[in-house]
């Protein structure tokens, strides 16, 4: 008898991305669609058993920075990994497009500084054959993927783009300028951009610290592009800032008339910072006022502190901006740990200003009291009293002496876990109080960036084993979270043909042992182009990954196929 369904997944707990309570049932998927939810007689050209798992829809992570390695590379990995079957890119105003040969090296440079993308990479790896938005996006179509994703036109390259040396230099655009930008905007959203991003933050800089060209751009710029979007009829802003008191409530200001002005949605990031521990709550506040009064806004918030690994074999480490280890920076692991067990060499690094050299201005603000050893299974929730500083006070030790050891035991290929945000108590309670507010979305994974000393694209993976599972009596419902990381997501960025499995939605499906679901160690792998490192977090408990009805991922392993690829605005 012919089978009339493609795939029918039997007798699963049904999540179906609404929030509500599991259901047990079958879900049958026919050309890439679900096509019956619920008791399913038909049978499938192959019947998965989900007996004693859950069955949810794909994740949805709206901030990543997969711009380069979606050109290069059919699998988004680490992010498909994890359940996602779709992306947004192009967040912090950063990316590749619009572009001009003479603002090449300027917008690989940002890239390279902000994302941590090696620049060697990029340039080997892009072809760089487009120069608009729209060119682009069609030369992103050219490979097929294992996820979907979409794509923000940056400010960034699009400033540049306009006024040239003026946006690097951080001059005020005219109004000439701002009409460029507003047109170039409408056009690339009609060309298939979910609309733009930009960011405000101080530490997003080049290698060689020069800010981004989007850190002072003035409201009129804004309100500019915000219009180009007006004029297009769809598309969301991505809003990056410091948010730094007392000028909170006054740039908070700004974004809703920028909102208002509009009319489309606003996502922004929210992270309890170190420096200003209770900053986080005026922004939950007012964005949360914002909300209840009926504004398109949401906060992105990420389940744990952005962690950042530091060691020998990744791009960062505690004494990566010393004068002497810059020395033997670029010899083979077991050379330079060699070299570091000579004493001499031992007693400059650790006397050595770390700043001389400093390429990445976030280490300073990390602090040995927030740093510690990374442990295998991983630990993203340590005890103050393990922290490097802890440490060296017990043992009667400087924090610089425990850190190097850390850094050479296991032949240099350990981490050290530096906290950048969302841990300024040692605790995880500010996220808690954060995702008690309804407007606020699991996420900000960077995936795809930072990939030589962030592994934060397992996020989900983390979400649903720590927050749904392993906090004991404060864990949190797993159908909202299910929710908060399908449904909310799609409906937030426009992507209403997926996010609940329901009949006639895209068929992006998990099917997921929420009880053994782990995060593995992260490796740091060379498969970049040029020889570039990466590091790649696997996880267990996924039994499958459907995507656009078929299966892409069994049991964390690959099957080849390729059904996703760039998805244009509707």
């Amino acid at each position: 008898m012919a089978s009339e369904f493609d795939i029918v997944i039997r007798s699963g707990a049904i999540m179906d991305g609404n929030g509500g309570r599991p259901f047990h049932g079958d879900v049958a998927i026919k050309n890439g669609k679900i096509a019956e939810v619920g008791k399913v007689s038909g049978r499938g050209k192959e019947e998965i058993d989900a007996v004693g798992l859950s069955v949810t829809p794909g994740f949805i992570d709206i901030h990543t920075h997969y711009d380069g390695q979606a050109m290069w590379d059919s699998y988004l990995a680490p992010s498909s990994w994890h359940g996602v079957t779709t992306v947004v890119m192009g967040n912090c105003g950063v990316g590749f497009a619009p572009i001009r040969r003479s603002t090449k090296d300027s917008v690989i440079a940002l890239m390279e500084g902000v994302e941590d993308i090696p620049g060697a990479c990029l340039h080997e790896g892009l072809d760089w054959s487009w120069e608009s938005f729209s060119d682009y996006l069609t030369a992103l179509e050219r490979r097929s993927h294992d996820i979907d994703f979409c794509a923000l036109l940056p400010h960034a390259p699009m400033r540049v783009y306009v006024m040239g040396e003026r946006a690097l230099k951080l001059e005020n655009a005219t109004q000439s300028d701002i009409q460029q930008m507003r047109e170039i905007t409408t056009t690339a959203v009609r060309a298939g951009a979910f609309g733009f991003s930009t960011s405000r933050m101080i530490a997003h800089k080049t290698l060689a610290g020069d800010p981004t060209p989007t850190l002072r751009a003035q409201e009129a710029e804004l309100m500019g592009i915000a219009l180009g979007l007006k004029d297009a009829g769809k598309g969301f802003i991505e809003f990056t800032s410091d948010w730094d008191a007392p000028d909170t409530a006054t740039e908070f200001a700004m974004v809703r008339r920028l909102i208002q002005a509009c009319g489309r949605p606003l996502v922004l990031s929210l992270n309890e910072r170190h420096h200003q521990p209770g900053g986080w709550k005026e922004l939950l506040d007012l964005s949360g006022q914002a909300a209840d009064e009926g504004l398109p806004i949401r906060c992105i918030t990420p389940p744990r502190p952005i962690g950042v690994l530091l060691g020998l074999t990744g791009s960062q480490n505690p004494f990566a901006g010393t004068r002497t280890y810059r020395t033997i920076a670029d010899l083979p692991l077991a050379e330079r740990i060699a070299a570091m067990r000579d004493p001499a060499i031992r007693s400059k690094i650790i006397t050595e200003d770390p700043n001389e050299f400093n390429t990445w201005s976030l280490l300073n603000r990390i602090g040995f009291e927030r740093m510690f050893r990374f442990t295998d299974p991983p630990n993203y929730a340590p005890a103050r009293g393990d922290s490097i500083s802890a440490i060296a006070l017990r043992e009667n030790r400087t924090p610089q002496d425990v850190a190097y050891d850390m850094l050479i035991d296991d032949g240099g290929k350990g981490f050290i876990f530096g906290c950048v945000v969302n841990y300024a108590n040692y605790d995880l309670e500010a996220v808690k109080e954060m995702y008690s507010r309804q407007h606020v979305i699991p996420g900000l994974s960077d995936g795809g960036a930072h990939v030589a000393f962030i592994s934060d694209a397992s996020f989900q993976t983390f979400l649903f084993s720590y927050w749904g599972r392993d906090r004991g009596e404060d864990r949190m419902n797993i159908p909202d979270l299910v929710r908060r990381q399908t449904r909310e997501p799609a409906q937030f960025a426009g992507l209403h043909d997926r996010g609940v499995i329901a009949p006639g939605m895209k068929a992006d499906v998990n099917i997921i042992d929420f009880p053994n679901l782990a995060l593995e160690r992260p490796d740091m792998i060379i498969d970049l182009p040029a020889g570039g490192r990466r590091l790649l977090q696997k996880a267990r408990g996924y039994a499958a990954t459907i995507k656009a009805g078929q299966v892409t991922y069994r049991n964390g392993v690959a099957t080849g196929a390729l059904p996703g690829g760039l998805v244009r605005s509707h």
